[in-house]
């Protein structure tokens, strides 16, 4: 009995992934949450997840409901759909994912370039997995989305960090990225408008990334989730633009820009129209993994066309209105906190990273603590910079109704002044 229990233990440690050092932001904020203390009587105010659904004034518009509803109806998508996903929602003649991203780009992406996911989080994984080789590595952002991590530990792949510079606006440390890089590097990660920072890269900063990229003979993987919501001095550029000389896998959602991350309805692009790095045995190796994967309910997939061609420009005016209205009463209410310092307004996305000043607090060891006792004290969940991979910073969502947002910064407020160390504010 004893040698078999042994067998087992030795399958399990030849196969054993080490993922025990990625916090996922859904992990730590049910955590959070589980600490709070249902006795202070307080509502729960989550800034710490990228949902603004649960919030009233962040909801999706009527065209997708009922775009959604009429699939439903039709009673012509209850099967499955094709492995890469329905051809009506890759591409058709005024809308659909291919025709979509095309609208931002000097050329046109086909059917073959689009492949629909689950969600953007499938997107990352299947990126990752056409690269993974023996040895391989990627360069992901720091801070950045922790899933990055987590896939390419499943994937045998090491993960190298680069900066981003707050004192530049987040921008890519680019000196870093040539030193970090070498013959098994596969990939640059560049999550575009930036979440957790909350920054939106300008033309020259993105192509300076592509030079970088194309000289090292690296392709992009460029996150772009959050694509078109900028509401700063930078517009929105997708990284696309740049694949004639650099080829670039673009991922993507409705999520965001819909608000409809319940829906999980993603995509995985590819935008290599000098065939820089495609092959058809790269097609091939995506097509054959595809045939694995799970995709997007079929009624949501042949919901997309309308969805896109369909929704008007009013309704993408508002969330960024909403978004940059969000912003403003974030920077004013957060001056007010002596312990919470912001290096820039966030001008895209929906979140932002601000560091915390632990010498003013008593008793706050790190921002992981900092987060666990305001969660208990005031309900209100923020996540820590760890998460992120940014230690003593953390990240807060603004994406919510005005009141909440206000009531939510007022709550840290109290917090720092029960907390405040005497000793420095004398």
């Amino acid at each position: 009995m004893e040698s078999g229990r042994k067998k087992w233990e030795s399958v399990e440690a030849e196969n054993e992934v080490d993922t025990t050092a990625t916090i996922t932001i859904k992990g730590i904020i049910s955590l959070l949450i589980a600490n709070i203390d249902e006795g202070n009587n307080k509502r729960l105010i989550s800034l710490g997840m990228g949902d603004p659904s649960v919030y009233s004034s962040f909801q999706t518009t009527h065209v997708a409901t009922d775009s959604v509803i009429h699939s439903i109806e039709s009673n012509k998508f209850n099967g499955y759909a094709p492995t890469p996903g329905l051809p009506q929602t890759r591409n058709s003649s005024s809308s659909a994912i291919a025709d979509y991203l095309s609208r931002d780009l000097p050329y046109k992406l086909s059917l073959e370039d689009v492949f629909i996911t689950s969600g953007c989080t499938q997107a990352i994984d299947v990126a990752l997995s056409i690269l993974v080789r023996p040895g391989a590595n990627v360069l992901i952002p720091k801070p950045g989305f922790p899933i990055y991590q987590l896939s390419a530990s499943f994937r045998g792949m090491e993960v190298r960090y680069y900066d981003l510079l707050p004192e530049r606006r987040w921008e890519v440390n680019l000196d870093a990225i040539e030193a970090l890089v070498d013959q098994n590097t596969v990939a640059l990660v560049i999550i575009n408008p930036n979440n957790p920072c909350g920054s939106v890269y300008s033309y020259k900063h993105l192509e300076k990334i592509a030079e970088t990229a194309r000289k090292l003979s690296i392709p992009i993987i460029s996150d772009e989730v959050y694509g078109h919501l900028a509401f700063g001095g930078n517009r929105f550029i997708p990284m696309g633009v740049f694949g004639s000389s650099v080829p670039v896998f673009t991922l993507g959602s409705l999520s965001k820009r819909w608000i409809v991350p319940g829906w999980r309805l993603g995509w995985f692009a590819i935008t290599d129209p000098t065939n820089l790095f495609i092959t058809p045995k790269i097609i091939e190796r995506l097509e054959r993994y595809f045939d694995i994967l799970g995709g997007p309910a079929t009624f949501i997939q042949a919901a997309v066309p309308s969805i896109i061609e369909q929704t008007d420009g009013a309704f993408f005016r508002k969330t960024i209105n909403l978004l940059k209205q969000a912003s403003d009463v974030f920077m004013e209410k957060i001056q007010e906190i002596p312990c919470i310092t912001c290096p820039h307004k966030p001008e895209g996305s929906m979140a932002v990273m601000v560091k915390l000043n632990l010498s003013l607090l008593e008793n706050i060891s790190d921002d992981i603590d900092f987060c666990f006792k305001l969660a208990k004290e005031e309900s209100v969940i923020i996540l820590p910079g760890l998460a992120v991979g940014l230690k003593n910073w953390v990240r807060i969502n603004f994406a919510a109704d005005p009141s909440s947002l206000e009531e939510g910064l007022e709550r840290i407020k109290s917090f720092y002044y029960r907390h405040t160390n005497r000793q420095h504010s004398n």
